[in-house]
């Protein structure tokens, strides 16, 4: 009998050990398994694969005929570099869901590691930066000093990257354009400048990391780290490429009043003039005869009503402009910073504002020119990682938080648009649309997609469930917005001041001219596809054309019938 039992008891211990092992084996191949998949969905993430599904169409009026409407996607889907860029696309091997809820996921636990790494391993001492920044970076390190964002002491050119700021590129960014100075402060901010801070703060008060760049110092809170570019600037591009001539003017009566500093110089040059007002951070280089001007567009000299070139004879040679009534003028490489700085709402706004377009309308360029104008923030529906980290700030606000001027949104929902109290509807050509929606769905908000993808399928798909949409949006929210301001893309292009002195009204804000003259002359922001590609073909068929006049001429007809001005010609058709 205890023999048996000792047999039974030694069996037992045998089935013990061989679960555990069985156990621990399927914990690892499960562990492999869910590191393969992650590594698989990061590659399609990453290559931005395309698939033929395109973006649902949302909620759209039967009397038109559309295509069946289907729900848009998470609003809240991160879609910057740290995730998916598109979750609309490479879904062909992962679901929807499981995608977007692995990148948000993955965020978290990267600001998780970010804090933990920051609270476990602190800064080395300010010294020890300075020196290893001297040793790492061209420039030399000058130190740290003081920094007010509304009264600033480098008043150049401002750049933003609040992932990947790191000093080189600060630096290269004022070099680029001729500044002597690259300010970094809060570890992500940019500032250039001719002039070094006066006020010097302590050197343990610079004390950020650098968002791209571990164990470098970018500032601080209100404090500046300061490098000289002059090393860099030795072996940038010349200046004169980075001077736009802006054209013949008739100059104002008194040139001393109106710009607040002035050159006389013989034989006097363009790169001499521009290279003085440069220096002196004025964005414009006015010169007529021997003499050279530096200032800003102002109510006096507004840059609106150009006259004939041959009046200022020798747009290439200064000193042979013809001197009196006449004079050129140049843009230098200084930024016009009268209308930069921007801030959210110290108090929630009582009025919920939609700035609502089709995808590839120009919303991001109309927000620019909203936050320039306003000095305030916009928010967004969605949150796209590549816009902040460009200074849309309010990218990372909730949009529910009412601390910004509006919100970005594309929903065409009753629900959604009923949300808003009011909105500013910006409608543009569905043609330019279409192809700039589809340049930046495979090629980003700067990019421009291959001949590969618009001769693909899914251009076709695209434009057959895109087109819709773009009727349906502007019907949905003629239909249930409740207070609007309708503004066409190609109006605000043609007349930026008086359209945007609209929009800026609707919003219930007073600016001054001076700053609108500054958005005027910052005009383009950081989204601007550089030049028209011209593509060797006409993408639309015959059969794409007939199906998007149809909706032109329906939503000409609405809007119309609400007593909105119609689509502008140009729409019609084709």
């Amino acid at each position: 009998m205890a023999k048996a039992f000792f047999r039974l008891q030694k069996f037992l211990r045998r089935i013990q050990f061989l679960l555990f092992f069985l156990t621990a084996a399927y914990l690892m191949a499960g562990s492999l398994l869910l590191l393969q998949r992650t590594r698989l969905v990061l590659q399609q993430g990453s290559r931005g694969t395309p698939s033929n599904q395109a973006l649902p169409v949302p909620e759209e009026m039967s009397r038109v005929g559309m295509t069946e409407p289907r729900s848009l996607q998470n609003p809240r889907l991160l879609v910057g570099t740290d995730v998916l860029q598109e979750a609309a696309l490479g879904q062909q091997h992962s679901p929807h869901w499981l995608m977007s809820r692995n990148s948000e996921l993955r965020q978290l636990r990267r600001r998780w590691f970010h804090r933990f790494s920051s609270d476990q391993e602190p800064l080395q001492t300010a010294g020890l930066k300075a020196m290893k920044h001297t040793a790492e970076h061209k420039g030399t390190y000058m130190g740290c000093f003081t920094h007010d964002s509304r009264e600033r002491t480098l008043k150049g050119a401002v750049f933003y990257d609040l992932r990947k700021m790191t000093v080189g590129h600060c630096q290269e960014a004022c070099a680029e354009r001729a500044y002597s100075y690259a300010g970094l402060a809060f570890g992500a901010e940019c500032y250039c400048g001719n002039t070094l801070p006066a006020a010097a703060a302590k050197a343990e008060e610079c004390s950020s990391e650098c968002k791209g760049e571990k164990g470098s110092v970018c500032g601080g809170l209100n404090r500046l780290s300061v490098y000289s570019v002059e090393q860099l600037r030795a072996g940038a591009r010349p200046l004169r490429r980075n001077v736009i001539y802006r054209g013949c003017f008739r100059a104002p009566e008194n040139l001393t009043d109106t710009f607040p500093a002035s050159l006389i110089q013989p034989n006097l040059t363009v790169e001499m003039c521009s290279e003085f007002c440069s220096k002196k951070e004025f964005p414009l280089a006015v010169i007529r005869g021997q003499e050279c001007y530096c200032g800003y567009p102002t109510r006096h000299f507004s840059l609106r009503e150009g006259t004939d070139g041959r009046r200022c004879s020798g747009s290439h040679n200064a000193s042979s402009a013809a001197g009196g009534d006449y004079c050129l003028v140049y843009q230098t490489p200084v930024q016009d910073t009268r209308c930069t700085d921007r801030k959210f709402l110290t108090t929630k706004s009582k009025v919920f504002v939609a700035l609502s377009s089709f995808p590839g309308a120009g919303n991001t360029w109309a927000r620019h020119l909203i936050e320039h104008a306003t000095g305030y923030y916009t928010g967004s529906y969605y949150f796209d990682g590549a816009l902040y980290n460009k200074g849309f700030k309010g990218e990372k606000d909730h949009w529910r938080s009412r601390r910004t001027i509006c919100v970005k949104t594309h929903e065409s929902g009753k629900t959604e648009i009923e949300m808003f109290d009011s909105a500013i509807l910006l409608i543009r050509n569905p043609y330019k649309s279409l192809m700039a929606e589809f340049n930046r769905k495979y090629a980003g908000h700067l990019g421009y997609a291959t001949d590969r993808n618009w001769k693909s399928k899914e251009w076709p798909d695209f434009v057959n469930s895109y087109a819709s949409w773009w009727a349906s949006h502007v019907l949905e929210w003629l239909k249930y917005g409740k207070r609007l301001l309708v503004v066409h893309y190609e109006d605000l292009k043609q007349s930026l001041i008086p359209k945007l002195k609209e929009m800026v009204e609707f919003l219930n804000v007073t600016v001054t001219e001076d700053r609108l003259l500054c958005v005027e002359n910052n005009r383009d922001g950081n989204f601007k596809r550089s030049g028209a590609k011209q593509k060797n073909f006409e993408p639309f068929t015959q059969e794409m054309k007939d199906l998007i006049n149809r909706y032109i001429l329906t939503v000409d007809e609405a809007l119309k019938g609400r007593n909105f001005s119609g689509l502008p010609r140009e729409y019609v058709p084709r």
